[in-house]
């Protein structure tokens, strides 16, 4: 951030100014102007990759599982931190858009810049006093070693003796303060890694934890499948959304006009009420039919955003006909740049309805990649949910250039350079029936998805787990 603020700030590395309406006429940037900024920008999307999995994983480390009161909390904690993320979000696209826009682009940069300066200060001084978990290696090896040993030993017969396996003592993950997995029916052949064949060499023989902890990973990869698409509905927002609104009338009162890409503040707005709802009434409501702590589980709040898509991209469909109707009534069809007698916020709903479904699916699937991860993966197990935004917007790229392509070749495009010719009312309703074949893999996924073990299961602090929730209904 540093860098992208003298990119903008700083004479000789800052692009030169333009003002003129065709971009060509303007004076071009210079190699070094280019290299300077883009590699601030790669350098911030290298930074953001490496830090958002594990600053919430150690947030939610910071929670004592054995603790029965701190375990209720930290169920309540990816709601909170999401809730941090997208108020940030909101800050962002208002008051630092608006600084951009009018300040400059120093001021614009600077802020966050000096914001994160502030964080980092703050993180250093709280590092003394947080709950640290010991390095257990790299879960990439760890998962690759299992994988390779169990093919050396493809041909090797199967036994059903525990004392065949190999496994450490339980003292020793007690020194790591880690604990051992037991054996699962699952991926069972992978169980021959850490079959005794004479062979000790580390690739050729694991632990029974190591190969369970390597299930774990793996049996959540159709979970994380299962959210590329909603993933790819999310970019509609950023994308086809604001760009149904330039063509639409922004003008609030008198002069003033709602900037079009401003209208992503009302997604943001409505993922905040919503999770604040969500954590301290609905939660509470369906605790006591469910008995579940977090109210239902994280796979049912998953499916429940997806149905959430599903609907907002059907109401998309239908407002965006009501759209081109409105075009088509005053003879605006054709017309490019022309704003329709049409009020902005007829899109509305459907940006309130991609902050419900982000409150539920979004929250939901980054705390449950962390969740069923095994303790010595939770990070690679919050980077799930990383991948499945990134991939989700690369499909989003696909399915446009791919419909794109096919529909102008028989006849009618569905997305041209003038909207209003335009068929994003087919697009919107191809992406409402993509959502709902995808419910139906999700669901297919769920039937088949055991939970991995607790890790407390003393009878004591279930006990007082039951005892916290009661407390906490009372108050």
């Amino acid at each position: 951030m540093l860098v992208l603020t003298l990119s903008v700030s700083i004479p000789g590395i800052k692009p030169p100014e333009c003002s003129t309406a065709n971009a060509e006429d303007c004076e071009k940037t210079s190699v070094l102007q280019l290299a300077v900024f883009f590699g601030a920008l790669y350098t911030l999307a290298i930074g953001t990759g490496g830090t958002k999995a594990n600053i919430s994983t150690i947030g939610a480390d910071q929670f004592d599982e054995f603790d029965p009161k701190e375990k209720i909390q930290k169920m309540s904690f990816f709601n909170w931190w999401m809730f941090s993320i997208f108020f940030g979000t909101l800050f962002a696209n208002t008051v630092l858009v608006y600084v951009q826009d009018n300040v400059g682009w120093g001021w614009g940069y600077g802020i966050p810049t000096l914001g994160l300066a502030i964080s980092i200060f703050v993180f250093l001084l709280g590092t003394p006093f947080y709950r640290h978990k010991l390095p257990t290696g790299s879960p990439f090896m760890k998962m690759t070693r299992v994988i390779v040993a169990s093919f050396r030993k493809a041909n090797a017969p199967m036994v059903r003796s525990l004392t065949q396996f190999h496994e450490l003592p339980s003292m020793e993950y007690e020194r790591k303060g880690t604990f051992p997995i037991q054996p699962t029916k699952s991926l069972r052949f992978l169980d021959k890694a850490a079959l005794k064949t004479g062979t000790t060499d580390q690739w050729n023989l694991c632990t029974i934890t190591e190969v369970e902890e390597t299930k774990q990973m793996l049996n959540m990869l159709p979970a994380m499948f299962a959210t590329f698409v909603p993933s790819a509905t999310v970019a509609q927002v950023g994308t086809f959304f604001v760009k149904q609104g330039t063509t639409l009338n922004a003008r609030i009162a008198g002069n003033f006009s709602i900037p079009p890409a401003s209208l992503t503040a009302f997604v943001t707005v409505s993922i905040l009420v919503s999770i604040v709802i969500y954590d301290r009434v609905f939660v509470k409501i369906t605790r006591k039919f469910t008995g579940n702590p977090r109210g239902i589980t994280l796979l049912q709040r998953m499916g429940i955003g997806i149905i959430f898509h599903i609907l907002l991209m059907t109401i998309a469909c239908f407002t965006e006909r009501y759209r081109v109707k409105v075009a088509a009534d005053h003879g605006l069809i054709h017309q490019k740049g022309v704003k329709l007698p049409l009020t902005i916020f007829v899109l509305l709903p459907q940006f309130m309805l991609m902050g419900i479904a982000d409150a539920f699916l979004e929250v939901a699937k980054l705390e449950f990649f962390y969740d069923q991860a095994p303790e010595s993966m939770k990070s690679l197990g919050a980077s799930y949910s990383l991948t499945s935004l990134g991939i989700g917007n690369f499909l989003s790229s696909f399915l446009l250039s791919t419909v794109s392509k096919i529909t102008k070749k028989r006849g009618r495009g569905w997305i041209l350079n003038n909207l209003n010719e335009s068929r994003l009312d087919y697009y919107y309703l191809f992406f409402a029936l993509l959502n709902f074949v995808n419910l139906l893999f999700f669901l297919f996924v769920v039937k088949f998805y055991v939970y991995r073990a607790e890790v407390t299961r003393s009878v004591d602090v279930k006990e007082e787990e039951a005892n916290v929730m009661g407390v906490g209904e009372n108050k």
